[in-house]
């Protein structure tokens, strides 16, 4: 695996909220190693992000912004059964 997926990995583990651990882990442990560049880079783009505004973007208690990937969003969504 390369160095960028690697640490996108490790953070998707290690977010700071333990519900984003879970929600973004999960979905780092099946999709890091087959996301495209575009993907990568919308993945890497969503964990600079607040923990609070990712947690609400993932469960639909907010909308996210139209920077926000929506398709990573909805692959998070999809991936935890929310």
């Amino acid at each position: 695996m390369d160095p960028q997926r690697k640490r996108l990995l490790f953070r998707a583990h290690h977010c700071g909220m333990k519900e984003n651990d879970l929600l973004l882990g999960r979905f780092a442990d099946h999709h890091i190693e087959t996301l495209d560049e575009a993907r990568l880079a919308g993945f890497e783009a969503l964990m600079v992000q607040s923990d609070i505004d990712i947690l609400n973007w993932v469960t639909g208690k907010e909308i996210p912004p139209e920077s926000v990937d929506s398709q990573i969003i909805a692959m998070i969504r999809n991936i935890n059964n929310l």
